[in-house]
């Protein structure tokens, strides 16, 4: 099942994404009041209309207000990311895309990641890939 390419996110929509995903739902008042540095009130509105069409949000209308809702579970969208990244910054390659992760990050995994990392790289091996 494939699917559809959504435009890339500007920092500010990946900030306002973050709000949303982390709050589960959120209204624009909401979002102004969490923004670093944030636009005026009709900014972030039409940030949240952008983020719509996009395809990233949707909204429900509550009274006079409107509350803006992720299209797709923060995991799945992180997925998503994830592959354009690994398409974009590494030739598609899942390993060069670890191995790089890893070296940024190698200090600061815990022994139950390292365990997490060591046997899905096993079930790879056994699996095939």
């Amino acid at each position: 099942m494939g699917t559809v390419p959504r435009p890339p996110l500007s920092r500010r929509e990946h900030q306002i994404m973050e709000i949303v995903y982390r709050r589960g739902f959120a209204t624009a008042s909401e979002v102004l009041a969490e923004l670093p540095d944030p636009p005026s009130y009709s900014g972030v509105r039409a940030l949240l209309r952008i983020l719509e069409e996009k395809g990233h949000l949707r909204h429900e209308a509550d009274g006079a207000r409107y509350v803006f809702q992720p299209t797709v579970p923060r995991r799945t969208a992180g997925s998503r990311a994830l592959r354009a990244l690994v398409e974009t910054f590494f030739d598609g390659s899942a390993g060069l895309a670890a191995a790089a992760l890893l070296d940024e990050s190698a200090p600061k995994l815990s022994d139950g990641e390292l365990d997490q990392l060591a046997s899905l790289i096993q079930r790879a091996r056994r699996e095939g890939r």
